[in-house]
């Protein structure tokens, strides 16, 4: 904490594009940044684990978190020189084709798949980024938004090093070629160098870091970017999940475990999400914690460093990775995502009961909230919207008029089940509220008696500076409008919130660590205005 560079960055002020976020000059969508992965094969190299396929399946598995942009880079552990890279836009299975995988050859790699928030759409802040150094090629993909990325930029720069792009990915990875304040003796330390970034720029994010023959998972001392870590196992292994964090942690503290060695490992992955664990052939063993910083070699997995919050702040996972951006099947903190959708559908109709004939959803990630709704209430499901499979997430497209279009060629109604119904629909979020009236309206043409909405998470009305691209408070409806207003507005009969107690309740009820264990705490600042590093503008690290 003696770092003169500490000193620098302790004044943060707010960069262009945070003012953005605050004075309301941006035009965004609610969007997540992406989704980070990484694969290593143990024991003798050449591995078995055709790595490059791993990953690709890995980032296919995360493909919800961003569809702009891709990235594989692919080590053989031989040369500290050279990596097999391969970057383009659009979906992964466009492209990676047969052509790009065979030279993607190599024991470890990693993945990112992307949508812009810091910096623009376009192919040169593709990731993950690689930069030489004198001690051989390094490559990071990022997953996050840092907060003081203005001061860190000016302290990389100052130090002579060029930066090619606008994205805080690339100055990451630039500022990890800088030595640590204490020194290096014989040649590269790679966890101090990790370490001294992360005091440096303590929100947001998780990292996958790549030497020649080492990856480094990384997540920041606040947890509020997610990181797991899975196992590959031979082909006929049993791939059933560990329950919790906690259950392996305590294995890791036993013998030659506690370094993650493991004969049955035929490699290790680190991803985003736990959702795509099995199709790849890998077992969900753990989250990285928050402030960890675990090495990934030929020999398994260790913690090599544990960076520590301020004894005052709580782990802030973010919240909404429950309510939206992660798929259901994923693993956070000892339960899966759709288990925690599905109490947050109790607890909404527990607060805003009402009579009606059918719940149903908005699908995919309304669906579980509507079960746990329909358990609650008594009134059976049914689904009343019938969603086309080839067309994106609305919300997760840069551009407004792509967003609107979205809407349109997005459903259609199963008029047998609307007709004459008094029907609640549960959905996920409400963001501008300019996507449920159209849906609304298409329940009404179908024949619906009655449309009561009802939102399975609380009214966002703060951006968010720490990695997901909410709008500004200007464009957020739940500014402009009240529940009864907003049902006025979008043509429903009612229209009503969870509260920001009930999802945390919600969250909280299947969890296999609580709060008052250190763990367990999220950040709820899109919908409280309580930052976990207090605003950009008067953060004082």
């Amino acid at each position: 904490m003696n770092s003169p560079l500490l000193a620098v960055l302790s004044n943060v002020l707010l960069d262009n594009r945070l003012k953005k976020y605050v004075t309301g000059n941006l035009v965004s969508g609610l969007t997540h940044e992406c989704g980070v992965f990484g694969a290593i094969g143990t024991g003798d190299w050449p591995t078995q684990v055709d790595v490059a396929q791993v990953i690709c399946l890995g980032l296919v598995a995360l493909q919800h978190r961003g569809q702009e942009s891709a990235g594989i880079v692919t080590s053989e552990g031989k040369s500290a020189r050279t990596f097999n890279s391969h970057k383009g836009m659009g979906l992964i299975n466009n492209i990676f084709n047969d052509e790009a995988m065979k030279k993607l050859k190599g024991n470890l790699g990693i993945g990112h798949t992307r949508y812009s928030t810091s910096a623009a759409s376009e192919e040169v802040n593709c990731q993950p980024f690689v930069v030489h150094t004198a001690h051989g090629a390094l490559a990071v993909a990022h997953n996050g938004e840092l907060v003081n990325c203005s001061s860190l930029r000016k302290m990389v720069l100052g130090r002579g090093v060029g930066l090619s792009t606008h994205s805080d990915s690339e100055l990451i990875t630039q500022a990890l070629c800088l030595n640590p304040p204490e020194g290096e003796t014989n040649g590269p330390d790679w966890p101090a160098r990790i370490n001294h970034l992360m005091r440096l720029a303590p929100l947001s994010y998780s990292l996958v870091i790549m030497l020649k023959d080492k990856i480094y998972a990384v997540r920041d001392p606040y947890g509020n970017r997610p990181l797991c870590l899975g196992k590959i196992l031979p082909l006929g292994s049993s791939y059933a999940y560990k329950q919790s964090s906690a259950q392996h942690a305590a294995v890791l503290m036993n013998g030659s475990a506690k370094n993650g060695l493991d004969d049955k490992a035929e490699g290790w992955v680190v991803s985003s999400e736990s959702c795509g664990f099995l199709s790849i052939g890998a077992r969900y063993v753990r989250e990285v914690l928050p402030g960890e910083i675990v090495e990934m070699s030929r020999h398994g997995i260790r913690t090599v460093d544990v960076v520590e919050r301020p004894a005052d702040k709580q782990q802030a996972f973010c919240i909404f990775e429950y309510v939206y951006f992660a798929r259901a099947d994923s693993i956070f903190e000892g339960q899966m995502v759709y288990s925690a959708r599905l109490q947050c559908g109790r607890m909404l109709a527990r607060e805003s009961p009402v009579d009606a004939d059918i719940v149903s959803s908005v699908p995919e990630s309304g669906t579980a909230a509507a079960h746990g709704y329909a358990r609650q209430s008594g009134i059976p499901f049914m689904e009343v919207l019938c969603k086309n499979r080839y067309v994106g997430r609305t919300f997760i497209q840069p551009s407004t008029r792509l967003r609107q279009l979205g809407v349109a060629k997005k459903f259609g109604a199963l008029s047998e089940n609307v007709k004459g119904k008094r029907i609640v629909l549960i959905d996920d979020s409400i963001v501008r509220g300019n996507t449920i009236g159209p849906i609304i309206k298409l329940l009404r043409d179908a024949g619906a008696g009655e449309v009561h909405i009802r939102i399975a998470s609380p009214p966002l009305k703060y951006p968010c500076y720490m990695g997901i691209n909410i709008p500004t408070r200007e464009e957020l409806i739940a500014n402009k409008m009240d529940s009864n207003k907003l049902a006025e507005h979008v043509g429903a009969d009612s229209l009503e919130y969870l509260s920001v107690e009930g999802l945390v309740s919600a969250v909280h009820y299947n969890m296999k660590t609580t709060p008052s264990d250190g763990v367990g705490g999220h950040c709820t600042a899109c919908l409280t205005g309580e930052y976990p590093g207090g605003l950009p503008d008067d953060v004082d690290w």
